[in-house]
């Protein structure tokens, strides 16, 4: 190409052109050779092009440099040049520098207040983006638009910030110039349905007549059963006029929530018959359900769904598939999927590890995980727990300690209460309640719930071994935290009763009851042919249809064993 004949209005629309396409690398060969060549300075037009490319790109080093050649060339100071700037540090990851941008600026318009704001909100820093909407009202004379309005809202949804939420709504009702388009309707719907409001959230959905699309029924119906209301979530679903896929799993997300997973895999089987195609995040959660209930047959029947449609097991199926059958005790199918599945991550490895801890392989868990550090993948909080439950289960007592330390020490991880509750049964459990209650005093946040269940391990195991002295130290610190677990006083009673402190015993009692404490009942659940039955201790209120067959069973057994 030849630099004279072509003037810098065309290289600009070339550029926009290849823009356009999301040919980035395009813009910047052409940018270099205009560059190049020197004939033409870059303008305020063609420097918004080139820095929204560098920002797709992620080309920090040439982003550098047009910044510093937008300030020495004085085009810094258009506010075109400047909303493109942030764009492309806001897109580069760099917040603090998009701040920075904006804050220089000489003259902003609504675009530059919507781009941080946005930004924030792409960036996760909900806070901030709502303090920028707030200075925006305070300093400036421009009025928020609609993209002012929907960034905001979803920052408000984000935080369940009802009063920053609510004084919009107010703006958008009353603002007379103002009309609830679709996109804000569905922003104040999603927003008062996250903070709960589901009455207001239906009042907007109603006044939107026909306007409302497919995302707004979703918000709506994801609000109901997200807060419980599945019935009615159920009515609104039926009442759509057009059902994505994205809204059948709306649904289907509520009834496995809610343990309700009959009816979410008859929804499944009617999403087929009505032609739609279940997208992973739909097996996902199916998975989920019969993970969360033990329904290892439906997780057969889904897996084989997968198979014969051929539904690509990335490394999200895979890790659901791993995790139902560990979790309903078929931990060598699990392994299976694991080796078969070709897209692994931490998830996938953490998941599998802790599948063969809670089946009673804790030798196997820890040799999975000394493969998976050496593999190179990338251990997490979750990793972690996972491998002291092992440690746990298994009674490995040296390795716990190993690889607990080794969390802060080797991988840069600071040790939460999970960790700290692992490691603490795990010393407990050896006997160790010297050490056990040394790292319990190096917990934070000592007045904190948090610590009960730890004292409680520790509680137990002073019962164990008949150490009624550092019961009654734990108790001690147990009574600087307002206790309403069960379980703490219960213990402590317990100590007393091994000790025959039987006055000690009826005044831990007496107190229970001044609290208004009381023991729950135990639960547990076995499926049989595909349907899950749970069992509650005590429950006469709505007990098993078959509860006399059971007992009458029992009994049988009883006499026949003698027991």
């Amino acid at each position: 190409m030849k630099m004279g004949s072509t003037s810098l209005i065309v290289y600009n629309k070339m550029l926009k052109s290849f823009a356009d396409t999301k040919s980035f690398t395009k813009v910047l060969s052409l940018f270099a050779e205009l560059r190049k060549n020197a004939l033409y300075p870059p303008d305020n037009f063609t420097l918004p092009i080139v820095l929204k490319s560098i920002g797709r790109l992620r080309k920090v080093v040439d982003g550098d440099k047009l910044h510093g050649y937008a300030v020495k060339s004085g085009l810094k100071l258009d506010p075109y040049v400047c909303n493109s700037l942030m764009g492309m540090y806001a897109a580069l990851g760099k917040m603090e520098i998009t701040r920075k941008v904006f804050d220089e600026m000489p003259e902003r318009d609504v675009v530059s207040w919507n781009g941080l704001i946005s930004s924030y909100v792409g960036h996760g820093k909900f806070d901030d983006a709502v303090a920028v909407f707030k200075r925006m009202c305070k300093e400036s004379s421009l009025k928020p638009d609609e993209s002012t309005i929907v960034s905001t809202l979803s920052a408000c949804s984000a935080l369940k910030n009802l009063e920053v939420g609510e004084g919009i709504h107010r703006y958008v009702v009353v603002g007379t110039e103002f009309e609830t388009s679709v996109k804000i309707g569905n922003a104040l719907v999603d927003m008062f349905c996250k903070c709960g409001c589901l009455d207001k959230a239906r009042a907007v959905f109603d006044e939107m007549g026909g306007k409302k699309n497919v995302k707004c029924w979703t918000s709506m119906v994801s609000g109901y059963v997200s807060n419980g209301r599945i019935d009615e979530g159920r009515e609104l679903f039926e009442r759509s006029p057009v059902k994505d896929v994205v809204l059948w799993t709306a649904m289907m997300n509520g009834y496995v929530q809610f343990n309700r997973f009959d009816e979410a895999l008859e929804l499944f089987r009617r999403m087929q018959t009505e032609g739609v195609r279940p997208d992973n995040f739909v097996l996902v959660s199916l998975l989920k359900g019969c993970a969360q209930t033990g329904a290892l047959e439906q997780g057969k029947w889904i897996h084989g769904y997968i198979y014969e449609n051929r539904v690509r097991v990335d490394k999200v199926v895979g890790t659901a598939l791993v995790d139902m059958y560990a979790k309903c005790g078929c931990i060598e199918t699990a392994l299976e999927v694991f080796y078969e599945t070709k897209e692994r991550d931490t998830a996938s490895w953490t998941s599998l590890v802790y599948g063969l801890a809670m089946n009673g392989m804790s030798r196997r868990a820890m040799d999975l995980y000394y493969e998976m550090e050496n593999s190179g993948v990338r251990l997490d909080d979750i990793t972690f727990v996972a491998v002291l439950t092992a440690c746990n289960h298994g009674g490995f007592v040296g390795e716990g300690r190993s690889v607990f330390y080794s969390m802060s020490n080797v991988h840069k991880i600071q040790p939460k209460t999970e960790h700290y509750s692992c490691m603490i049964d795990l010393l407990c459990r050896a006997g160790c309640l010297d050490e056990a209650e040394k790292l319990i005093d190096k917990m934070r946040n000592e007045g904190d719930e948090t610590l009960v269940p730890v004292y409680c391990s520790l509680l137990s195991a002073a019962r164990n071994y008949g150490n009624v002295e550092l019961a009654e130290r734990v108790a001690a610190k147990l009574e600087k935290v307002e206790v309403s677990d069960s379980s703490a006083h219960t213990l402590l009673a317990s100590v007393y009763a091994s000790a025959n402190r039987w006055e000690d015993v009826t005044n831990v009692r007496s107190k229970m009851k001044d609290l208004g404490i009381r023991k729950f009942p135990g639960c547990s659940s076995v499926e049989i042919d595909g349907v899950p039955h749970e069992f509650i201790v005590g429950d006469t209120s709505s007990p098993h249809p078959k509860m006399d067959e059971i007992n009458t069973s029992n009994y049988k057994l009883n006499v026949e064993f003698g027991t």
